[in-house]
């Protein structure tokens, strides 16, 4: 069996007592330079895995602040040869896992065996892909089992305990669970689905589960870390970016500065 770096970390994450913090940013949102900075900065202030975003022009399972970080990259003519390229550069500074997140139509086009080793080879450790279900992705879910990639499928507040099994086996890395039905983006409060859909995932598998969709806090990061294994913020990351866009310094002071504290509370 290979072990990649996602479940070397959550292997010693487990062993510490500690709680994993994956942020989500767009590749190429503003530019290419800001994301391979970005990276580096979000592992120096505490982040243990990066979900980095492939551009897309239709992101379905998105809120307006990260379809915003899309067009923004996509302006800059960002494909998924370009992300690929980036880790394997970043691989030359840095070990600390890489999940892309995207969906499924570019990777389609690339050619999936292909891609799963092209990725493989450039260091990326995991796939996230939005519009695909485990009963359709046969040949990724192939590919990356042969290759040592994860597959790391959603799991939402409303699915069934048949459907929570099947996404359950098809998931390696971690589980990534919605914490709320919609889209992604920045919410005020944590959804009191979240508990009862993490105990229902818990009944089926001792995987990692990771939280995602409106975790936009320090405080909401800390009591997202009492039930899962890992928390994952996105959309209030991107929102600094969009605010600081013409600014690259200010991007990594602000973006630095917000993980960092978000870090630190789930440390707590």
């Amino acid at each position: 069996m290979i072990i990649n770096r996602i479940e070397e970390k959550f292997s010693k994450l487990k062993l510490d007592g500690k709680k994993a913090f994956i942020p989500f940013i767009t590749a190429g949102d503003p530019t290419l330079d800001i994301t391979k900075s970005l990276i580096l900065k979000l592992e120096s202030v505490g982040a243990d895995i990066i979900e980095l975003g492939v551009p897309f022009s239709d992101p379905i399972a998105d809120g307006p602040s990260i379809q915003r970080s899309s067009i923004r990259a996509l302006k800059h003519n960002t494909s998924i040869r370009d992300v690929i390229r980036l880790v394997s550069e970043v691989r030359e500074e840095t070990q600390i896992p890489i999940v892309l997140m995207g969906y499924y139509n570019p990777i389609y086009k690339y050619g999936v065996k292909k891609f799963v080793k092209v990725a493989v080879s450039a260091g990326i450790d995991g796939v996230i892909i939005a519009d695909l279900p485990p009963e359709e992705a046969s040949e990724l879910i192939e590919q990356a089992r042969q290759n040592g990639l994860s597959t790391i499928f959603l799991i939402a507040p409303t699915s069934t305990a048949e459907r929570v099994k099947i996404i359950s086996s098809a998931s390696t890395g971690y589980i990534y669970c919605v914490s709320t039905t919609g889209v992604t983006g920045v919410r005020d409060e944590i959804s009191d689905m979240l508990a009862p859909t993490v105990s229902l995932i818990r009944q089926f598998t001792d995987k990692p589960v990771a939280v995602g969709f409106g975790v936009s806090t320090p405080d909401q990061a800390y009591e997202v870390a009492k039930l899962a294994d890992g928390v994952i913020i996105g959309s209030a990351i991107v929102n600094i970016i969009e605010k600081y866009q013409d600014n690259p310094d200010e991007i990594i002071k602000t973006v630095g500065d917000f993980a960092y504290s978000v870090a630190e509370a789930i440390k707590r």
